[in-house]
């Protein structure tokens, strides 16, 4: 089970159905990829709610009937962990895309961690 793969899944599939919103479990990874995407400008906004148990809402944004995300792919996965060292992280698309990182300062975008100096765990390409 892996719960970014489902959350990337669950972003595309409301995106299709042009859904206004979805709501995820929490996950502080979770919730870092979702800022990730929102300061990219991907979606239109995040909040975590929820006392007990805390969900994850978020917001689509759409381009006229289209939403802003075109595809979403999962890099690394449980059965196989992919890591980039700082001069080796990946550019999506030429530069039109997003690749988000887990590195040891936090979870960023692969143009951040290049500016840090910094490697890690390549978890999606957004584009």
């Amino acid at each position: 089970m892996d719960p970014i793969a489902d959350m990337l899944s669950s972003i595309c599939n409301a995106g299709r159905a042009l859904k206004p919103g979805l709501e995820l479990p929490y996950s502080k990874v979770k919730e870092s990829i979702a800022r990730i995407l929102v300061k990219e400008g991907y979606i239109a906004g995040c909040e975590a709610e929820g006392a007990p148990i805390r969900r994850l809402k978020l917001k689509l944004k759409y381009v006229g009937k289209k939403p802003v995300i075109t595809g979403l792919r999962r890099i690394s996965t449980p059965g196989l962990r992919r890591y980039s060292g700082s001069t080796t992280i990946p550019r999506v698309l030429g530069g039109l895309g997003v690749a988000i990182v887990s590195t040891s300062s936090g979870v960023m975008t692969a143009r951040d961690a290049k500016k840090q100096n910094v490697g890690g765990e390549v978890l999606c390409y957004v584009w």
